[in-house]
């Protein structure tokens, strides 16, 4: 283990990370907003702690382990967490208390969407940037940004790419050199990025709403600059732009590198994965849309599948927006839409949830076992479209699905034990280990009335799940620390 190596990235990651307190403190100075003292503070301390880190070790120069690249990016996200929070808690007429602030900067930055604010539309408009750009940095993960920038400062970056990026298979790079797939995967990001900013502006947004919407759509997150969220516009074409991003940005954007490169659509349905991940979502969107006419939520067919439609994609891809409160509709719906997340996107997307490639193939583990009890001699392969996976793959899905339910258990309990009801407790921590936002009963609208240990116990869910599992429990182990 290379500590002192891990401490000067942590230091340069950090410093690197104080320069997005930049464009809110300029907005703050623009507008007069009364938060430019809580962005400056926060600048100067996030600089001064990355500083603090990396002037003792700067000249200690070693090559990244993959122990080492974990410990970096847990120890970036618990700390990038901590500082995030520091605009929120220095912010002038806020008033927020240390949790909340920790728990409102983990949110964004693992692109929950999980908010503890009442009273968006009243916030400064610095804060309200700032929200918005947090998520849009943890959309893609700051960690894969700064493995573009490391290798300029003799820092090596596989370690961190395998520690970062989502999905059961981590060794595919979309180019040969990490630094440039890094850039690949951020060109993509930016282009969806402008793409959904310009539409939303054509749909009607003001140009900041569109941005700032823009941002955590693309994401996949899901915080907004209205308490009402998306349906504050009250329009279709916005809530139809809208899917359509949440649907880009849910899928592998390894499937958008190849289809701008081989100038073809026929890459995505091509992909056994893509085609799971639309086929999943069109059976929930028919069954919401049909329960939501026949039990006399809407009177009419065409509201019925428009607000079908765009909860289904939100919950489904794990955004978070909403039109309406679903957790007010009959609870058959409800429930339905909250398992939805549980799939959440592809591999290698900007989406929460277990992904849509482990659940094909937990499906197809499952049905192997069915057919080798009729048949125990036989060699069954589990195939993903043509490809044979490997026996290892199947098994880290296995393990990852069991320290899931295992994690997912012992928080669900916990948060129980805090005084919280049944279903508050388990819609909490599935919205935030599958990093979805809203949830069921008190926690369908906000996560403000929750007690100080729930909030905690949820910012660790946030984490767990936008780290997946592994990354974030291997720290917890003995072997990883032992020589």
């Amino acid at each position: 283990m290379h500590l002192f190596v891990v401490q000067r990235i942590l230091g340069v990651l950090l410093m690197v990370f104080s320069l997005s307190m930049l464009p809110p403190l300029g907005i703050s100075m623009w507008t007069g907003d009364g938060a430019l003292v809580g962005f400056t503070d926060a600048f100067i301390l996030t600089l001064g702690l990355g500083l603090a880190c990396w002037a003792p070790v700067r000249n200690r120069r070693q090559d990244l382990r993959v122990r080492d690249g974990f410990l970096v990016v847990v120890m970036f996200w618990g700390v990038l967490g901590l500082t995030g929070s520091l605009p929120f808690l220095f912010a002038e007429n806020q008033d927020m208390t240390i949790t909340d602030a920790v728990f409102e900067s983990i949110s964004g930055l693992t692109t929950t969407g999980a908010t503890v604010i009442v009273g968006i539309d009243e916030l400064p408009v610095s804060i309200l940037y700032y929200r918005q750009q947090l998520q849009w940095l943890g959309g893609m993960g700051i960690i894969v940004l700064a493995v573009a920038v490391l290798p300029m400062l003799g820092i090596g970056g596989m370690q961190l790419y395998r520690a970062e990026t989502p999905g059961p298979v981590k060794d595919n790079k979309l180019t040969p050199r990490i630094t440039e797939t890094a850039k690949a995967l951020w060109y993509i990001y930016l282009g969806l990025t402008l793409s959904c900013m310009l539409a939303y502006w054509l749909g009607g947004m003001r140009p900041f709403d569109a941005m700032g919407h823009a941002f955590s759509t693309v994401a996949i997150g899901g915080f907004s600059t209205h308490d009402e969220s998306i349906g504050y516009y009250d329009s279709t074409l916005i809530e139809m732009i809208a899917v359509i991003f949440m649907l880009l940005s849910g899928a592998n954007f390894a499937l958008h590198f190849l289809a701008v490169r081989r100038r073809s659509l026929r890459t995505y349905f091509e992909d056994p994965e893509f085609r799971g991940y639309i086929t999943t979502l069109g059976v929930v969107i028919v069954i919401v849309s049909s329960a939501l006419f026949f039990m006399g939520v809407y009177g009419t067919w065409g509201e019925s599948i428009i607000r079908g439609l765009f909860q289904a994609v939100s919950i489904g891809t794990t955004t978070g927006f909403t039109t309406a409160d679903y957790s007010l509709w009959p609870g058959f719906i409800s429930i339905l839409l909250l398992f939805s997340s549980f799939v959440g996107g592809c591999a290698g997307s900007t989406g929460g949830g277990i992904k849509v490639i482990r659940f094909l193939l937990l499906i197809k583990q499952g049905v192997r076992e069915i057919n080798r009890l009729i048949h125990p001699n036989a060699e069954i392969p589990i195939r993903i479209g043509t490809k044979t996976i490997p026996w290892r793959i199947v098994e880290a899905v296995w393990g990852f699905f069991a320290l899931y339910v295992a994690s997912f258990g012992v928080m669900y309990l916990a948060l129980a034990s805090t005084g919280l009801d049944l279903m508050t407790s388990f819609s909490a921590v599935a919205a935030s280990i599958n990093n979805l936002g809203p949830g069921l009963a008190d926690v369908g609208s906000n996560y403000a009335n929750l007690n100080d240990p729930a909030k905690w116990i949820l910012c660790f869910a946030m984490l767990l799940g936008r780290l997946e599992i592994f990354t974030l429990l291997v720290l917890l182990t003995p072997a990883f620390w032992r020589k």
